[in-house]
């Protein structure tokens, strides 16, 4: 049986391809947050999306939704209980009119909700008269976040949401977000590689590269844990410094200076105290600089192996 404080689970789920092998995934996604997943294109954010929701199949492995095995296949209560944003827009649907398009996703779903459609529909100044294939990148981005959100899903999943949006359009996504999530009983599953976007969102960050996950941590944890030290002493050396807690790389900055990026800030720091080194000085490091130690990290891991 699965965790009832998860909304996802994928255990050892592979994907193979003839050029690009997809896991094995093991993912545990809380309920009642928003996680991002982030990475590198082509890293298997969209693929891993598509196998959630039955659009391609896995070779191996479990995913479970809302405590519900679907790897037999989603039935169509599931279906109702999830809203999803895809990264791309149909070009098949670019001659229907958007109000037309909001009448058939009415008929699927029992809690489909015509005043929050016509309430998004306002906040978000869209059009739905127009037809798809007429509407700006922008506003048909809109329109398709406002079907996803509708009938008041339990589980959102999000694929580049702000893709093609102008700033204010942004911003007023993530205060309709964020409004979403107010309940407490809602999950949101995105993918976005807007470092911004992540920072002023997630709850969890998810990180991927070449088909697996490089790790899962929570924001806030995450940011106070990776560091930059400046770090100098009369009889520090590089080796030395490797030795320096959560080291995840080392550089000589000056005779007896040395900088080093650690996971592990807190610990890092009374290591040094205790040692006797000096901490010149400290930088915290932004989502891309963690993203590429991580990579740094895991081709090093790869090579040993």
């Amino acid at each position: 049986m699965m965790n009832e404080t998860l909304a996802i689970q994928l255990d050892g789920v592979e994907q193979s391809r003839s050029n690009f092998k997809l896991g094995p995934l093991h993912m545990s996604i809380p309920k009642g947050y928003i996680t991002a997943i982030v990475g590198p294109n082509g890293c298997g954010k969209s693929s891993t999306f598509r196998l959630m929701l039955d659009l391609d199949k896995a070779d191996k492995g479990t995913i479970e939704l809302l405590g519900c095995n679907v790897n037999q296949g989603m039935d169509t209560e599931l279906k109702k209980r999830i809203g999803y944003l895809h990264d791309q827009s149909s070009s098949h649907e670019n001659n229907m009119i958007g109000a037309a398009k909001a009448e058939f996703h009415r008929f699927w779903y029992d809690d489909w909700d015509i005043n929050r459609y016509r309430e998004l529909l306002h906040i978000l100044e869209v059009e739905d008269h127009l037809m798809l294939g007429k509407m700006s990148k922008g506003m048909r981005r809109k329109f398709e976040f406002a079907l996803a959100l509708a009938h008041g899903p339990e589980l959102l999943l999000l694929d580049e949401p702000s893709s093609g949006l102008d700033p204010l359009a942004w911003k007023t996504m993530i205060e309709v977000l964020h409004r979403y999530m107010d309940r407490g009983d809602r999950t949101i599953l995105m993918t976005s590689h807007i470092i911004e976007e992540v920072k002023r969102l997630a709850d969890y960050i998810v990180f991927m590269a070449q088909g697996r996950v490089l790790g899962m941590y929570e924001k806030d944890e995450l940011f106070s844990s990776w560091f930059t030290l400046f770090v100098s002493g009369a009889e520090l050396t590089a080796k030395k410094a490797a030795e320096l807690p959560g080291q995840c790389g080392v550089e000589h900055a000056g005779a007896t200076t040395f900088r080093i990026t650690t996971n592990k800030a807190a610990e890092a720091e009374e290591w040094c105290a205790a040692e006797g080194y000096q901490i010149v000085s400290r930088q915290a490091l932004e989502l891309d600089e963690i993203m590429s130690a991580l990579l740094q990290q895991d081709r090093l891991h790869s090579r040993r192996n």
